[in-house]
């Protein structure tokens, strides 16, 4: 089958399934299936798929129908300029978390030696990104996951930062020797468990359910971040942590201002607040 008609075929098996932008996860999918890039699927529409390819190709565009998601399959994810090797043990890095990202350098930019806690680091997207544009910063990873922390050792080996970044099996700050950070950083699970039902099915169904929900309303783990986070931070040390949203004005009312600066909110593209940044007095 030429390439045209695999596309063609492909893209209504995807459309029917649900997923979003059918034609693109399609032709998506075929350049990973033949080793080619877009312009040759452009250029060579009538190329005929090997026997193999087609084999490979009609694989993948099953296990995308069932609406796992194209990281889980290509098993990457671009993050902040960077290739990040994600799996079904990991949270798929958002676009949104960017922003976190962009804030945290912001505010260690110039500092020498900075040290950085990330909690709950998944892939380690967040904190191998920092590193990766600080070349002076070092790292403090935890993760309850020891799936996810092989994950993240191997992203921080291939990106090239893992001599300055420490990994810790934790749950929250509970396997931290007493320290002071300049900056600690979270993309925590804070979707409430009344809204699970409702997330897309490559979320729901194929992310780890511990990455997305504390099973409550959304808001117990970052209550606990910021709770204990000054016990951890150096003096004048930052707090950036990723909600959800509608959830600013809850968050807001837990940063006790005899410790803590107002807290200040960064807006993602939707204008929703999505970052909580604050430092401690």
């Amino acid at each position: 089958m030429t390439i045209a008609k695999s596309l063609k075929l492909a893209a209504a098996i995807l459309r029917d399934a649900g997923v979003a932008q059918p034609e693109r996860e399609a032709a998506s999918l075929l350049m990973f299936a033949i080793k080619r890039d877009r312009t040759f699927l452009i250029a060579h529409n009538e190329y005929e798929l090997t026997e193999a390819e087609s084999r490979t190709y009609s694989s993948l565009i099953a296990r995308r129908q069932t609406r796992e998601p194209f990281q889980h399959i290509v098993r990457n994810q671009e993050f902040y300029r960077l290739d990040f090797v994600v799996s079904p043990d990991v949270l798929i890095p958002r676009h949104e978390t960017e922003l976190l990202v962009e804030a945290a350098i912001e505010i260690l930019n110039g500092k020498e030696n900075a040290r950085i806690l990330d909690i709950g680091t998944g892939s380690g997207c967040i904190a191998v990104s920092i590193l990766h544009n600080l070349p002076t910063v070092t790292a403090t990873a935890i993760d309850i996951s020891e799936s996810a922390l092989a994950i993240a050792k191997k992203n921080a080996d291939t990106i090239g930062v893992a001599g300055r970044i420490r990994f810790l099996r934790s749950d929250l700050y509970q396997a931290l020797d007493p320290q002071e950070f300049e900056i600690i950083v979270s993309n925590p699970p804070y979707i409430p468990a009344e809204e699970f039902a409702t997330l897309q099915a490559e979320v729901r169904d194929f992310d780890p359910i511990i990455a997305l929900t504390d099973g409550a309303d959304g808001l117990s783990i970052i209550r606990k971040i910021v709770a204990d986070a000054p016990r951890y931070l150096s003096r004048s040390g930052h707090l950036l942590v990723e909600i959800g949203f509608g959830q600013a004005a809850a968050v807001a009312e837990m940063f006790d201002l005899k410790l803590w600066v107002e807290p200040v909110f960064i807006d993602d593209m939707q204008g929703i607040a999505r970052i909580v940044k604050s430092e401690v007095k």
